[in-house]
């Protein structure tokens, strides 16, 4: 039985000292590493070794019982949540490593809501129960206080094999038809054991273990519980499907497809399909090696089947969280860069090969958002924090021979519009062609740009049609305000005309660009700003000052919960505003008060007319874009500004 176990925790937890041991412990190494030595398994990559933290998520094999498991390794630092996430959508089950010294802390709680997010079934390992003013008890009750009621202490039914009363009434509390069999004595030990299984791979329940990964306390009856816990079903006589997780490049520049097989088997030479259909047909390419990976170190084999993790070579184009084979569903993100940060270079190094490298990297991480500014001549990426910036900087110079540095990060804006609108768009220069009319109406909060096709095959063909669609929807359009991605806005093809003799496909991304323009210049336009849900937990004598800095720092709070001597306090507050609040709470608490933070998506920006002014874009200026419209007459192309455009436009809307 094939099964994908990820690690996550908040940094400094002890992930990578409890995956060695459970590499030690199922004998898939011979001896154990440690951070501090620089000698993990998992952490091979040199700034790994140098930092003493997980940046990349690297996968080992390992057997136990009667179950071959992949072990995934993910970050823990906020900065490299990208990584971690993309990871997540092919993990079977999660473990939570939460420290019996810091409790719960700020990135295991982002940690937790991203899996339930997902669903995928969740153990916690509260690790380092040997370390001074360790209390795994009060960990234990702040995994429950703070995560989930349903958080079930499992360590005396491993060491039993079976539960006792308390333990089955407890479970009958959280399923209805368990209720009856606990009240009249039955159910076998399997059973009750069976039950619990299935009530954890449902999300029901999540069991809690204990003990010291160091000291290799408690490994040995985690991997007992895991492995009478778990369970996975996948079918390997179907067709093939997978899901993306990973792409990387070996040091030849070969392009590296990191894949979990969710069904059917895959062979070397075998052709898989991925991305959208276009024309009825999705794009495929054949598969030239097959790799199992475990560390660093990997395997040639001829097949793979479902359930295993494995990579492959041939694949050239295919995104990270992207599904292929059988399956077809759009790439999953819940975490999204607020920075970006400008990309710092010099002679002999030229823009066009920077740009090569950036585009590599963009296929590995493709959060980076890799933009070169035509305006302003210069090359942005998007980012998580400083730290992500520093690593990158490191890879650049190691990996590339690139010495390049970044500006410093800065709030990451985006645009939409409040009210609906139709926009029109023409262009037409001598044997050219194309007209399109495009509805904009606000979408849901971060749905971003999505697209609706309600033109109909007499007016334009079905492939002009979805050639439309896919301008729509295949890069960042710039809005009015501050040249920001537009964002939250859904966008519907009502209409469009072609020429049988003059149309090329070029066109109608000309006219595509300046329908979503012209719409632009006749609605109201709203800039967006990205915000955190913060939590804070401070002294009762600081519970003013905080507030006063919420305030200050443009945010809002709910009630805060006192207790005897802390007080709990949530909201709402701008990046721009509190990303270095941190360090400022640290200070004013002497270190013992905490603070999470995480995405809150985007709302209207507090200071406008501020970043209008500082951004200076000039909308009439845009090289990429323009709300004017190109009509011909008598052998000549004229311009129409947006004003004008809608009364020449050769089809109508109703």
């Amino acid at each position: 039985m094939y099964k994908t176990i990820g690690l996550l925790a908040h940094v400094d937890a002890g992930k990578t000292t409890f995956a060695e041991a459970l590499l030690y412990q199922t004998q898939t190494i011979r001896s154990r590493g440690r951070v501090d030595h620089r000698d993990a398994f998992l952490d091979s990559h040199e700034i790994e070794k140098a930092r003493g933290i997980t940046v990349f998520a690297d996968q080992a094999e390992m057997r136990y019982g009667e179950s071959t498991y992949f072990l995934l390794d993910t970050p823990g630092h906020v900065d490299f949540s990208a990584e971690m996430e993309r990871a997540l959508q092919v993990l079977d089950y999660a473990v939570i490593i939460v420290s019996a010294v810091e409790g719960v802390e700020g990135h295991t709680e982002t940690v937790w809501q991203l899996l339930r997010t997902y669903g995928i079934p969740t153990f916690f390992f509260i690790n380092k129960t040997d370390r001074t003013g360790a209390d795994p008890d009060l960990v234990f009750q702040d995994l429950i206080r703070e995560l989930s009621g349903d958080v079930l202490d499992v360590s005396s039914w491993v060491e039993s094999g079976r539960m006792d009363d308390t333990q089955k009434a407890w479970l009958a509390e959280r399923e209805e038809a368990l209720l009856e069999v606990f009240l009249e004595g039955t159910g076998s030990v399997e059973e009750w054991n069976a039950h619990l299984a299935r009530l954890i791979q449902s999300g029901q329940v999540y069991p809690c273990l204990r003990g010291s990964a160091l000291l290799d306390i408690g490994i040995d009856t985690f991997l007992h519980a895991l492995e009478r816990l778990t369970r996975t079903t996948f079918n390997p006589q179907i067709s093939f499907a997978g899901r993306v997780y990973k792409i990387r490049h070996d040091e030849q520049g070969t392009r590296i497809t990191f894949i979990k097989a969710l069904q059917g088997t895959l062979k070397v030479r075998d052709e898989i399909a991925f991305g959208p259909a276009v024309e009825g047909a999705r794009r495929s390419e054949k598969i030239t090696g097959i790799r199992k990976y475990s560390g660093q170190r990997f395997v040639q084999t001829d097949s793979v089947t479902a359930g295993e993790l494995f990579a492959v070579t041939g694949l050239t184009e295919a995104h990270s969280g992207e599904a292929v084979g059988a399956f077809q569903d759009p790439i999953r993100r819940e975490l999204v860069p607020t920075l970006q940060s400008k990309v710092l270079f010099e002679p002999p190094l030229h823009l066009k090969e920077v740009l090569r490298v950036f585009r590599l990297l963009d296929a590995e991480d493709p959060t980076l958002g890799t933009r070169w500014d035509e305006a302003l001549q210069e090359l942005h990426i998007h980012v998580m924090g400083r730290i992500q910036l520093e690593i990158l900087q490191q890879v650049l110079l190691e990996r590339f021979r690139m010495n390049i540095a970044f500006g410093p990060p800065e709030i990451l804006y985006k645009e939409t519009i409040i009210a609906p609108v139709v926009g029109c768009g023409h262009f037409e220069p001598l044997g050219h062609y194309a007209e399109v009319h495009l509805r904009l109406e606000p979408g849901e909060r971060g749905s971003g740009v999505t697209f609706v096709n309600a033109c109909h095959a007499d007016d334009l063909t079905v492939g002009y049609q979805n050639m439309i669609g896919q301008h729509v929807l295949e890069q960042e359009h710039h809005g009015l305000l501050t040249g920001s991605p537009l964002t939250d806005v859904r966008v519907t093809l009502l209409t469009g005309r072609s020429h049988n003799k003059h149309t090329s496909g070029g066109d109608f991304r000309e006219a595509t660009y300046r329908a979503l323009r012209q719409g632009l210049e006749q609605t109201e336009n709203v800039l967006l700003e990205p915000v955190y849900l913060f939590k804070i937990k401070v002294g009762l004598d600081q519970l003013g000052k905080v507030l006063t800095d919420i305030q200050q720092a443009h945010g809002r709070f709910d009630s805060p919960e006192t207790g005897l001597e802390t007080a709990v306090i949530t909201g709402v507050v701008p990046v721009a505003t509190f990303m270095d609040y941190g360090a400022e709470l640290a200070s004013m608490s002497h270190g013992k008060g905490s603070i999470t933070l995480k995405s809150g998506g985007y709302e209207p920006c507090h200071q406008t007319d501020t970043v209008i002014a500082r951004k200076n874009y000039n909308k009439d200026a845009d090289p990429a874009y323009t709300s004017s419209s190109i009509f011909c007459s008598k052998g000549q192309a004229y311009s129409v500004s947006w004003e004008e455009v809608k009364n020449k436009m050769h089809a109508s809307v109703d």
